[in-house]
């Protein structure tokens, strides 16, 4: 249908050149030919001018003119395409994607056949993963542009992506069928290789072999074909083909753990001594190969263990390999290995210390290179650590300390040492050492960096970082530019630990942010690669795009935010205001008049440092000639400012603790912490059912997890104190609690939870908070079993200690049973300064909720808690939360 107010041919033309200046981003030369037309009384009102005019603002930064501009020229001429479209387009600028799917189809009803309106819409629905709608657009474009490539592929991988398959390769078909072979023609090789994999997951996978071998000829990809053809190969059971393929692929690449795994299967081996040929023989047709000797190490026992793991060994030890002990790290999980690994490399030390050799037997062999000794000593200190025998591991790395005071390595792995063994401020000057030694090594810089903030020492660390980032930008701004997540997660952290809880919100909204951003970021490759023809790595980006957020990155981020929420939740921050308003009240005119002071210099600090920052950025928008280069038609939709004490201080902190939340009930349900942070925020919301469900999913995980347990208990003690459940939530409560409990009360439950796990330090502290909830007459049993520390005890670790320390200050109540057990933890873990016997720390109270159910402990989590932050990551929850106590 035509506009309702048609231009004239001379405005026509004119309009027709706000366009090409539009798609060619001459935006001032758009708004002079706009102008033109609008200042002509007659068409001062045209709406699709009007709606270009302000498409135009919209690119040049302008969005409230360009919305009422827009907005205008729709109302002026709601049956115009190009009035919906541009609304439609500044929606999608937005991120508005629902929106901007509403205007492009209302301007489809005005122009049906517009293939530019079309095109975005299919961008749009693959974006927002409406597949059906993607596959109903792809068949309008297919019908308008037959003899188009992307207009085939796009519509056949709509049936893919809905698993029709039958349909997708009926369409791949019928367009294969049409093409002209070319040779060397990568693009369509891809093609080839795509329809192959649609066979495949179609589960065809005999004529998906048949398939590949008719077009073996034109497809490039040589080891695709391969890996291929022995994947469909294994599935169709015919074994003894595929293994040919895979000793090929073997002999090809050497190095790759897959191959070496799909041999496995090929032959079955049904004994050691048949799986352990397969590698030998391969080790012998390529001596140089480190997998084919590292594999056996899996599954060898005995004295064939012992020998091959002695030559793997001293292989890498002669060569100097600083990763040895990284290669073997896997083989710890069973314990005896470990063990045969010691007596090997302290026999080899022993013997390179008197001989020169690797073993007195060797005397037909020149004696070993001194690095030798040296890489020995380097892997017994990272052998030690392992075990958390941090005595051990500080006497070998200060041996070859002594040996070699240049080499790098060294300062890292003692650092490391130190790091679990609970001081870090010895570790980052063992770190600070080895950058300074290698000042142009970004890994040493990064690892300085990240051991500084664990140490919370964010300025030093940004001080470092600052050495390697852009000049004229602050580091922590272009490390968020660059999106360097690890930094924002540990920055977060170490705020937390600080309880500079808008600070830590802040780096966990980044890390939000840039997780959005990579989603949008998919966008662009909508076209290119159906242009390009990348179709099997166009598939495993939207399916990568689907569950970004299982990145640990994320997670970790997730995790913080959540705990901070609420622990702001629990402790708003106005009422800590109003302490310190009291507080101030009580002090001298004197005191008084020097905080003021020291408040208004940090405040005017604080307004200069803002002011050159603005600067700075100010600068950077402009070219070398002035002009403004920015480019918003390339950008979102400009984000709030992210400012810490706001975040802080939000209105409603558990709402927001969900929005983090939610993407990890949907994408990494398969952890335990997950849940036990939605316990958290359900049990302050006081939704019984919701609880409830975060109980019963944490128990299908894990049943014996201890915090899961703290969890039940506050589930059963809630319910039985509320007189005002609904009737049929009772019924639901009632028996779910009843299969949870085992038909037992909560006490003997949990007397028989502590019986059970006598020997679990975990467990134990654990079963004794939840002595106490249930019966707050016990406290001298309760504190018996959270500080006993016998060497019978399985996962005594700083981690728990530290956590028991946490326990007598802030939750038993028990100062005087402090010193006894602070000295004990001492003796244990010599070199932690949570239990240094110093004066009394400044107490730090941190929003720690769940623990790492069964997970290793990081460096971090070892050391860098003050006894207020309860290093296993349990809740404190406050008096009003737990009505027993």
């Amino acid at each position: 249908m035509p506009s309702a107010n048609p231009l004239p041919p001379k405005e026509n033309t004119l309009f027709k050149r706000v366009l090409k200046c539009y798609e060619q981003k001459l935006y001032k030369n758009g708004l002079k030919f706009a102008k033109q037309i609008l200042t002509n009384p007659k068409f001062a009102e045209h709406g699709e001018t009007q709606s270009m005019k302000g498409l135009i603002l919209n690119c040049l930064g302008k969005k409230e003119d360009a919305y009422d501009l827009v907005k205008r020229g729709l109302r002026n001429d709601l049956r115009s395409h190009v009035c919906w479209h541009v609304y439609g387009l500044l929606q999608r600028s937005d991120r508005k994607y629902d929106e901007a799917i509403k205007c492009y189809r209302n301007a489809l009803k005005w122009d049906k056949d517009n293939l530019q309106i079309l095109r975005d819409l299919s961008l749009l629905q693959i974006q927002m993963r409406d597949l059906e709608g993607y596959r109903d657009t792809r068949y309008q474009l297919l019908l308008l542009r037959p003899a188009q490539r992307a207009s085939w592929i796009g519509y056949a991988m709509a049936y893919h992506l809905l698993k029709e398959f039958d349909m997708a390769l009926k369409i791949l078909e019928e367009f294969r069928a049409t093409q002209a072979v070319k040779p060397y023609d990568y693009e369509h090789s891809e093609f080839l290789l795509y329809q192959n994999q649609v066979l495949r997951e179609s589960g065809d996978y005999e004529k998906a072999l048949q398939f590949l071998e008719k077009y073996e000829a034109q497809i490039c990809d040589q080891v695709s074909i391969l890996v291929t053809r022995a994947e469909i190969l294994l599935q169709l059971n015919r074994a003894s083909e595929a293994t040919s393929i895979y000793e090929e692929l073997v002999e090809r690449n050497p190095e790759s753990w897959s191959n070496y795994e799909g041999l496995e299967k090929c032959k079955n081996p049904r004994s050691e001594e048949e799986r352990l040929e397969i590698y030998t023989r391969i080790a012998e047709k390529f001596p140089r190969a480190a997998v084919p000797r590292r594999m056996p190490l899996k599954f060898t026992t005995g004295e064939r263990f012992e020998k091959l793991l002695d030559e793997y060994l001293r292989r890498l030890l002669r060569k100097g390999v600083p990763t040895a002990f990284v290669s073997v790290k896997g083989l710890y999980k069973e314990s005896w290995k470990g063990e045969v690994i010691e007596r090997i490399v302290l026999g080899y030390l022993e013997c390179l210390e008197s001989d020169s050799r690797f073993s007195r037997d060797d005397t037909d062999c020149d004696p070993e290179a001194p690095t030798v000794l040296l890489w020995t000593l380097y892997f017994l200190a990272q052998h030690y650590d392992q075990l958390r025998n941090m005595e051990k591991a500080l006497e070998y790395v200060n041996r070859a300390v002594e040996h070699t005071p240049t080499l790098i390595e060294l300062f890292i792995i003692k650092a490391k040492i130190l790091k679990h063994a609970g001081d870090v401020k010895k570790a980052v000057e063992c770190l600070d050492e080895a950058q300074s030694l290698d000042t142009a090594d970004r890994f040493i810089n990064c690892k300085c960096a990240k051991y500084l903030l664990r140490a919370n020492q964010v300025k030093a660390a940004e001080d470092m970082c600052a050495k390697f980032t852009r000049e004229g930008v602050g580091a922590m701004e272009n490390l968020n530019e660059m999106q360097c997540m690890w930094f924002q997660t540990e920055c977060a952290l170490s705020f937390q630990r600080q309880a500079k809880y808008g600070e830590a919100l802040k780096k966990c909204h980044e890390v939000d942010r840039h997780f959005t951003e990579i989603i949008e970021d998919q966008f662009d490759f909508h076209t290119y690669c159906m242009r390009k023809m990348t179709l099997r790595s166009y598939v495993s980006l939207l399916r990568l795009e689907d569950v970004i957020r299982t990145h640990i990155f994320y997670f970790k981020a997730a995790k913080i935010a959540i705990e901070v929420y609420v622990h702001v939740h629990d402790k708003p921050l106005e009422d800590l205001d109003k302490e310190e308003d009291l507080d101030m009240e009580n002090l001298s005119d004197k005191e008084l008049k020097k905080i003021r002071s020291k408040q208004r210099r940090a405040q005017k600090k604080a307004q200069k440092k803002e002011e050159e920052t603005k600067g700075k950025v100010g600068g950077d928008n402009k070219t070398q000639g002035g002009k403004n280069k920015h480019d918003p038609d390339l950008d979102g939709p400009k984000e709030e400012e992210l400012v810490p004490d706001k975040l802080a201080r939000v209105d409603k902190p558990l709402e927001q603790a969900i929005h983090f939340l939610k993407p990890l009930q949907t994408l990494a349900k398969n952890r335990i912490q997950t849940h036990l942070l939605a316990f958290e925020i359900y049990l302050r919301k006081d939704k019984l059912l919701l609880m409830l469900q975060a109980v019963k999913r944490g128990h299908s995980l894990e049943p014996t997890n201890a915090v899961l347990h703290e969890c039940l208990v506050k589930l059963a003690l809630k319910v039985n104190e509320r007189a005002d459940i609904a009737a049929p939530v009772q019924t639901v409560l009632s028996g779910e609690l009843e299969r949870l409990l085992q038909g037992k009360d909560l006490k003997q439950f949990n007397e028989d939870f502590i019986s059970a796990h006598q020997m679990s330090q975990e467990h134990r502290i654990i079963g004794a908070k939840c002595l106490f909830h249930l019966d707050p007459s016990s406290l001298e049993r309760a504190v018996t079993l959270a500080t006993y520390l016998g060497d019978d005890l399985s996962g005594r670790n700083l981690q728990n200690s530290s956590y028991a320390l946490t326990l007598l200050h802030d939750f038993f109540k028990w100062e005087s049973a402090v010193p006894a057990y602070r000295a004990r933890c001492h003796q244990l873990f010599a070199y932690a300064t949570v239990f240094a016997p110093t004066t009394e720390k400044k107490q730090i109270e941190a929003p720690e909720l769940c623990n790492k159910a069964k997970e290793p402990v990081t460096a971090v989590e070892n050391t860098q808690h003050t006894k207020e932050q309860p290093l296993c990551n349990n809740t404190h929850v406050e008096a009003e939360a737990q009505p027993a106590c």
